[in-house]
């Protein structure tokens, strides 16, 4: 039998189900009007429908339930005083009571009489929901007592409970039933009606989750309660499921229940703060125990295991947040570490590699050379693989920066990938301007020493001239001489001008050498200088002493009329053969430098035609030779005294014939020295066609692998890990392919060697084929990386291949030049066909600018792949917020706005625990206590909301 709430009166349809004496009361006080439907009474009494009069019935009610309080079954209250039942409730509810009032500092010792006031009701409420209710009345009459108790029950009811037939007078009055029928409804509301276990009810919740945490225990099977927990294993499995270390369940009994409650309630409430609600006796004592007794006591046990769990779960969120926030502060400061390094090296390398200080000789500059070679095989190669390595870490740390939801890593300043390239570039330049430096040099130091010692041969055969001419030209032995005699000196003096005219030329060509060795900064040019104004000097006063001799013989010259012509003759012939052959002689023993066979070939055809020329040469030796004769022949039959000389030159026939004979000893040797010289351009060539044979396949290999690279990078066949299995087969491809790079290397090295500076057969150089290796190694590593950042991307952000694939064809059909990247109208077309809404008006224009300045921040016009997965990745999953971490530090807390090094300590590993105490400020808050730390703030911190 079921009783209402008076207060459902006002409602229509409101069907009643009383006792025949109680309805005969009420109508008794109602005037009938209209015949009213009671449902479900007994057909044998009184069936009338009324109308009835709702302040008499309000009355009447009142004090018909005064007589005759109806009792609760099932899930009702039954309020049989002095009952077990009611002595057992008492005891539980008080137990409750104050296991949540000493939490305020009180308790309560009679429930029936220590909530009369409403105080301690009030503040029960309080602790238990966790809000502050109305200011409570602090006044002792009666009227301040029922305030109080109606601000409670207002309170209860504004939490959507409905208040059957409980009012504050009968609270106040101390009626004990009333009171346990309130705090039951309490209980039900704050402790119980919040469990729910698959969506089921709070009563069949709590059952629920009983039956499945002691599904693996022997002897144990709750089906209600009451008699399902009546030998205590059912309170004992609840423990040591979630606390084994607390009750050894081998050693319980079935038979011996008394022990088993005894156990359960004293291990509750002296390690899981459970205080005893229940009394083991009475329990056992009691053939049914009472339902609501047991419920309010095992809802204790969920809601103190349910805060363990949430703790644990709560902690594993904390710990999972940590953990990456460790490993992207270890990527950043191993990035900063390696970037650092590199920039140093290139800041050493730079200052020396821009020295240009020449040296003086040719073994020191070949030395300089040499240690550039080092540089670039053993030096440069490490450090090629340092900043590939520092790029690719760079953008996994990125990667894994956007997937945990963290702002983006910026790098110390002057070390952003940026600034490093920009460093390399100008390390390059250097080493480009330092190379071209050392071959010039080397070509200028080749040239000067061939000058110096063509300088010194010209120096030496004109001074071995000029030698003892001047005194020749200062003697006055024409003042003393017959006509005869004078005529033969003028004649003299005629051929010796005639030879000092030939001399001009090496003049000129010795002052023209000492002036290009001066032009280019020989080491030694002070001596040349010297030795060259010497001669110029000397050349000068021979001119001038040449000039006043010929004035003296002229005015003698009508004196002395008789010349020798045959003397005269051969002095003619023999001067301009003498310096052909000394010329010849000269020419024969000039050193050459050629640089190609076809300029070996030049000078060997210059020598065979000189050879043709020899024959008439030795002519004209013999028609000198042939005047000579006659002069001596003359001399012989006329008797003319000549002493014996010839008065016009200083040659003779012993000195043509010596210098003849010369001649014709160097024509082999030049012979030998053209051969070897012709021998030496062959080996050239061949280094130069081997060299170019291997160039002109592996440039061409370089720049179809750049292009598959590039192609494989925009096609989709397969996962991304049968691509990233390709793209590896493709890199140890390319590495295999080192051992022929390194034999065109060693090949380049004989070509330096050898002194080669040109070469016709190909158009690459070992500067471009390193160049292209570099790129190709580095684009063929980039392009794994982006792969492995979009497996990255696909993991961590719960992509399926099937929507990669999507992502990836979309991206292609609007790439139309296949460069990899789209503009931003192919880019806006490429987001419609994926669905986005992006209108032609100004909202939609808005919109796509928001979007595009995430995927192009540096407004570059173009969209890249990997910001294109970036972006589609962050549309289409979901990350940790720094709310949710601030959400699971309050659980640690227990609510709380603080934390304590005590509680992260014993909730988080050591060294996170340490990390968090580390970094968290001090909690300045007006609850704040000694070593409170801000949990939120740090919170914030993580996700770049503020700095840590």
């Amino acid at each position: 039998m079921s009783w209402c709430n008076v207060g459902d009166l006002n409602r229509p349809k409101v069907h009643f189900f009383i006792h025949k004496y109680l309805l005969n009361q009420i109508l008794s006080c109602c005037d009938v009007v209209n015949l009213a439907y009671f449902n479900s009474l007994d057909k044998c009494h009184c069936k009338q429908i009324v109308k009835l009069n709702k302040s008499a019935i309000l009355t009447n009610i009142k004090k018909l339930w005064c007589l005759h309080k109806p009792t609760y079954h099932g899930s009702s209250w039954d309020y049989s005083h002095g009952s077990d039942t009611h002595s057992v409730c008492l005891a539980t509810f008080t137990a409750w009571c104050n296991s949540h009032l000493r939490k305020a500092g009180t308790q309560i010792e009679n429930i029936e009489e220590d909530f009369r006031d409403g105080l301690k009701l009030m503040l029960l409420l309080e602790v238990i929901s966790g809000e502050r209710l109305a200011k409570p009345e602090r006044g002792k009459m009666r009227v301040h007592k029922i305030s109080n108790v109606n601000k409670a029950l207002d309170f209860i009811a504004s939490k959507g409970v409905k208040l059957v037939s409980i009012g504050a007078e009968e609270i106040v009055d101390g009626n004990a039933k009333m009171t346990l029928g309130m705090i039951w409804t309490i209980i039900l509301r704050f402790a119980i009606q919040d469990i729910s276990v698959e969506e089921t009810s709070a009563k069949e919740g709590l059952l629920l989750w009983c039956q499945r945490k002691t599904a693996p225990y022997k002897n144990v099977n709750i089906q209600n309660f009451h008699i399902s927990w009546k030998d205590g294993l059912g309170f004992c499995a609840l423990i040591h499921r979630h606390r084994p270390e607390l009750i050894d369940y081998g050693k319980l009994r079935k038979d011996d229940p008394m022990t088993n409650l005894n156990t359960a309630f004293d291990v509750a409430e002296k390690y899981l703060d459970i205080p005893k609600m229940l009394d083991a006796e009475d329990i056992v004592g009691t053939a049914r125990p009472d339902e609501k007794a047991i419920m309010t006591y095992v809802s204790s046990f969920y809601h103190a295991f349910s805060g363990a769990q949430k703790a644990e779960t709560a902690a594993n969120r904390i710990c999972k947040v940590l953990a990456v926030n460790q490993e992207n502060e270890q990527l950043m400061e191993d990035y900063e570490k390696l970037a650092s390094d590199l920039l140093e090296w290139i800041r050493r390398t730079i200052p020396w590699l821009e020295n240009r200080l020449p040296e003086n000789t040719m073994q020191a500059m070949q030395q300089k050379l040499e240690d550039f070679r080092d540089y670039r095989r053993l030096h440069k190669p490490p450090k090629v693989q340092e900043k590939c390595q520092l790029e690719i870490n760079f953008n996994t740390l990125q990667t894994k920066l956007r997937l945990s939801n963290r702002p983006a890593f910026m790098p110390s300043e002057g070390k952003m990938v940026s600034d490093i390239n920009n460093a390399w570039g100008s390390l390059e330049g250097a080493e480009k301007g330092y190379e071209e430096w050392l071959l010039n040099e080397i070509r200028r130091l080749e040239r000067l020493d061939h000058l110096a010692e063509k300088f010194r041969q010209k120096a030496a055969i004109h001074e071995a001239w000029t030698e003892g001419k001047e005194e020749m030209l200062q003697k006055r032995d024409y003042e003393t001489a017959s006509l005869s005699d004078i005529k033969a000196l003028l004649k003299k003096h005629e051929a010796f001008e005639s030879d000092l005219a030939a001399h001009q030329d090496r003049v000129e060509q010795i002052a023209a050498i000492a002036q290009e060795l001066n032009e280019l900064d020989y080491y030694d040019s002070p001596s040349v200088n010297a030795r060259c104004q010497r001669i110029c000097d000397q050349w000068d006063a021979l001119g001038a002493l040449t000039q006043k001799r010929s004035e003296a013989l002229q005015r003698t010259e009508k004196l002395l009329e008789t010349i020798d012509q045959l003397y005269l003759e051969f002095a003619k012939r023999a001067a301009p053969f003498n310096n052909w052959m000394e010329g010849a002689m000269e020419d024969l023993q000039d050193t050459f430098i050629v640089h190609t066979i076809e300029e070996i070939q030049g000078l060997s055809t210059a020598h065979e035609q000189f050879k043709a020329t020899l024959p008439e040469a030795d002519k004209e030796r013999l028609a000198i030779l042939g005047i000579h004769n006659e002069i001596a022949k003359i001399v012989q039959t006329y008797h003319v005294n000549m002493a014996g000389t010839n008065p016009y030159t200083t040659i003779n026939p012993q000195e043509i014939n010596a210098k003849w004979d010369k001649v014709r000893q160097l024509v082999p040797q030049r012979d030998q020295a053209l051969i070897e010289e012709h021998a030496r351009q062959q080996n050239n060539e061949r280094l130069r066609r081997q060299f170019a044979n291997q160039a002109n396949v592996i440039g061409p290999w370089i720049q179809n692998k750049m292009e598959e690279i590039g192609r494989i990078s925009i096609e989709m066949h397969g996962t991304l890990e049968d691509q990233l299995t390709h793209l590896r087969q493709y890199e140890k491809s390319i590495v295999n392919y080192k051992p022929k790079i390194d034999q065109l290397e060693g090949d380049h090295q004989l070509i330096q060697e050898a002194l080669i500076f040109d070469n016709k057969h190909t158009n690459y150089t070992m500067e471009h084929i390193r160049v292209g290796w570099e790129q190709l190694l580095t684009t063929i590593a980039r392009t794994i990386n982006e792969i492995e950042n979009q497996i990255l991307t696909r993991d961590a952000k719960g992509i399926s291949q099937e929507q990669l694939n999507e992502f990836r064809a979309s991206f292609n059909h609007f790439d139309r030049d296949h460069s990899g990247t789209l503009g931003a109208e192919e880019f806006k077309a490429c987001l419609i066909s994926l669905g986005f809404d992006i209108a032609n008006d100004a909202q939609g224009e808005n919109e796509f600018s928001r979007i595009m300045s995430i995927v192009d921040p540096n407004r570059m016009g173009i969209v890249t792949f990997q910001a294109f997965i970036d972006f589609m990745s962050r549309e289409t999953a979901d990350t940790d917020t720094a709310d949710q971490v601030m959400a699971s530090f309050k659980v640690l807390a227990g609510d709380k706005n603080y934390i304590l090094a005590d509680e992260l300590r014993r909730e988080l590993p050591p060294d996170q625990a340490d990390y968090c105490i580390a970094r968290m400020a001090p909690y300045c808050g007006p609850d704040a206590v000694p070593g409170a730390l801000d949990y939120m703030s740090f919170s914030t911190a993580l996700y770049g909301e503020s700095d840590l």
